[in-house]
């Protein structure tokens, strides 16, 4: 088989995780996306092995060990990305990307314009009293 074959197909799954990771909003299916990422990397890193053992007279198996050592990696990544999310989810009820991105900074800013909101009818009941 040519290394043509394995490589466009890694191209190709490479390219739709990426397209996931920055279209998606959902952040189960941005892990998704990156595992798709990553078994991309690992077709190429097999791929590669082979074709390069054919030429060599000594198989090291280097490219399969590396993928056994990413496919460890990506599992450990995405149970702790599950957890994340999860717990994510319970505090703030969404797992959407862009609802997430509001920070502390962000959450004061609005509790202080809802204190400046409710000190406006305070003041003006003042007034009518007065």
């Amino acid at each position: 088989m040519h290394l043509a074959y394995p490589a466009v197909l890694s191209v190709l799954l490479f390219c739709t995780g990426l397209y996931g990771v920055l279209a998606r909003r959902n952040a189960i299916l941005v892990l998704m996306s990156v595992e798709l990422m990553l078994n991309a990397v690992n077709l190429n890193l097999v791929a590669f092995d082979v074709w390069l053992s054919r030429a060599a007279e000594e198989t090291l198996h280097s490219g399969q060990a590396l993928t056994l050592f990413t496919i460890a990696i990506a599992a450990a990544e995405i149970g702790i990305g599950l957890a994340i999310v999860l717990a994510v989810y319970r505090n703030r009820g969404t797992s959407d990307i862009d609802k997430l991105r509001d920070t502390a900074e962000g959450h004061e800013a609005d509790a202080s314009a809802g204190d400046a909101a409710t000190a406006e009818p305070a003041a003006e009941k003042a007034e009518a009293t007065a």
